[in-house]
């Protein structure tokens, strides 16, 4: 069993790129007022509150590209290492590709495949879209 990997999604959203590029990039505190399953920055998941921190490590505007350090809390106590990365691709005017890439190295081979947290990321992104398609 592998202890390092890289795991992605990619989909498309009816938002323009730069209108959600820029609530991930410059309004990524609001994120808890939009997503269901986020509550005073914290991440909900089946009636257990998920605890962890994150940074956010760079961010490309050309490219439309955020780099994120996730620590501490519970990713604290099973990876050594996890970032995340997502990169948004104008697809046309009105719409969006999005792509959430997780990179992990698990502290033992007994530690799960962060798959929950890929389908997290994904859910939050389209919640977003729906959220700011209303607005």
């Amino acid at each position: 069993m592998a202890i390092c990997g890289k795991i992605s999604v990619e989909f498309a959203i009816q938002i323009p790129t730069s209108k959600f590029f820029h609530i991930l990039a410059k309004e990524f505190h609001n994120i808890q007022n939009i997503c269901e399953r986020v509550h005073g920055a914290n991440l909900h998941e089946d009636g257990k509150v998920i605890t962890c921190k994150e940074k956010i490590e760079a961010i490309d505007e050309e490219k439309k590209l955020i780099k994120y350090s996730i620590f501490d809390g519970e990713i604290g106590q099973n990876y050594k290492l996890f970032k995340s990365n997502v990169q948004v691709t104008e697809t046309n005017n009105e719409s969006a590709s999005v792509k959430w890439t997780i990179e992990y190295e698990k502290i033992n081979e007994d530690v799960k495949t962060p798959y929950g947290y890929l389908e997290f990321l994904e859910k939050g992104t389209i919640e977003v879209g729906d959220h700011l398609h209303k607005a």
